[in-house]
C-alpha cells in the first residue's frame, strides 16, 4: 500500500458554537498543493469536515494567534498540531507592537501601506488618547531620563493608533521599516523610512516600535489586554459623524491604506478607527436594515463576519451624505475600493 507523502500543515483551533455557548476545540488541517481544508473535532474524536477544496484560505493565514474563517466559521488558531507545522511556519512569526504617534495620525494610510509592502498582517488596530498617566506608564524605562516630560507631554497631545502586527521577524522589520530614533539621522541614513518622512526631531518621530520579544508582549498587554480589560478606550464619540466599515475582504486584499489615504486626501477626518471582528448575530443586527430589501442580504452578512473589519469614524466637510455620496455606488456584496465602506450615521 503506497504511502502519502502530501504535505500539510496542522493547527489547534477554537470556534465558539453561539447556539450551544460552548468554546468547541478542532485539529485544522491544510494542504497547500489544492488548498483543501480538513477538520476533526477533538472532543468527540471524529470528523467534523472532510477534506473539502476551500479557496478563501491561504498558507499566508496561518499562523498561531490569528483568525481564519473556515465556511463562515471563524476559528481561532491556538497552538500548532505537530512538530512540523510548528518548525516550518512558526519558526519566524512574531508579534509587535507598532505605534503611530500623534505627529502622523494623518499619514495612517500612508504608513499602512508601508506595512503591508512590507509583509506584515496588521492583526489588531486602535485610535486611542493617552491620559498622563497612561503615557507614563507607557514610557515608565524613560522615567529617569531628561526628556521624560517632553516626551510623555506629546504623546498625551493627541491620538496615537496603536497596532499589533505580525510577521517574520516583525519586530526587526517594523524597526527598520521606522529608521533611526532621530528623524534628522534618519533622512541622512534612511531616506525611505517613516521617521524620515514623516517625523521631526527625535521625540516628535512619528513612529513607535517594540524594541524585542518581551518588549512587544508587555506593550501589546498595555493596549490590547489578553485578560480583564480592554486597554485605552478608543477616540469615538459618535456625534456629528459617519461611520465607515472597511469590510473584511477589502482588509485581506491589502486595500486598507488606500482606503485611509484616499479618505484624508478628500478632506474626511478619521476621528476613531477599530479593528474588530463580528460574529454573525452581530452583523446581522448591523444590516438588519437591508434584511428583506435587498436580495444580497445573506452573502452581506457572511462577507461580514468573514474576517477582521475597520471600524472608523469621519467628521468633515458636510453631512454623513456627503461621505456616502464619495464612496460613491455600492455593490452591496463586494463593490470595488471605495465602495467596500458602508457609511452610516452615528
Amino acid at each position: 500500500m503506497e504511502t502519502s507523502t502530501e504535505e500539510r500543515f496542522a493547527f489547534l483551533a477554537e470556534w465558539y458554537d453561539p447556539s450551544a455557548a460552548l468554546l468547541r476545540r478542532y485539529q485544522l488541517l491544510f494542504y497547500p498543493k489544492d488548498g483543501s481544508v480538513e477538520m476533526f473535532d477533538v472532543k468527540n474524536q471524529r470528523t467534523f469536515l472532510r477534506r473539502t477544496k476551500y479557496d478563501e484560505l491561504h498558507q499566508e493565514d496561518l499562523f498561531v494567534g490569528n483568525r481564519v474563517n473556515v465556511f463562515s466559521r471563524q476559528l481561532d488558531l491556538i497552538g500548532y498540531g505537530d512538530q512540523y507545522t510548528g518548525n516550518k511556519l512558526g519558526s519566524k512569526k512574531e508579534r509587535t507592537l507598532a505605534m503611530i504617534k500623534p505627529d502622523a495620525v494623518n499619514k495612517m494610510g500612508d504608513i499602512l501601506q508601508m506595512i503591508n509592502d512590507a509583509n506584515l498582517i496588521l492583526t489588531k488596530a486602535k485610535m486611542t488618547k493617552l491620559t498622563w498617566k497612561q503615557a507614563a506608564d507607557f514610557y515608565t524605562e524613560h522615567q529617569t531620563k531628561s526628556f521624560f516630560n517632553n516626551l510623555v507631554q506629546f504623546m498625551t497631545s493627541g491620538p496615537v493608533v496603536a497596532m499589533e502586527l505580525m510577521g517574520d521577524e516583525a519586530v526587526s522589520v517594523w524597526r527598520r521599516i521606522l529608521g533611526p530614533t532621530d528623524s534628522g539621522v534618519a533622512r541622512k541614513e534612511a531616506p525611505p523610512s517613516l521617521r524620515a518622512q514623516f517625523g521631526t526631531d527625535g521625540t516628535r518621530n512619528a513612529g513607535h516600535g517594540s524594541d524585542s520579544l518581551a518588549s512587544a508582549a508587555r506593550e501589546l498587554e498595555f493596549f490590547f489586554p489578553s485578560t480583564a480589560g480592554h486597554g485605552p478606550d478608543n477616540t469615538a464619540n459618535c456625534t456629528d459623524c459617519a461611520c465607515c466599515v472597511i469590510k473584511p475582504h477589502a482588509i485581506s486584499e491589502a486595500l486598507t491604506g488606500k482606503i485611509l489615504h484616499s479618505i484624508s486626501a478628500a478632506g474626511f477626518e478619521i476621528s476613531a478607527l477599530q479593528m474588530f471582528n463580528m460574529d454573525r448575530a452581530n452583523a446581522e443586527e448591523f444590516l438588519e436594515v437591508y434584511k428583506g430589501v435587498v436580495t444580497e442580504y445573506p452573502n452581506m452578512v457572511a462577507e461580514l463576519c468573514s474576517g477582521p473589519c475597520m471600524a472608523l469614524e469621519i467628521r468633515g466637510t458636510g453631512s454623513p451624505k456627503t461621505f456616502r455620496e464619495f464612496c460613491g455606488p455600492a455593490d452591496p456584496l463586494r463593490g470595488i475600493i471605495m465602495a467596500v465602506i458602508l457609511p452610516y450615521q452615528c
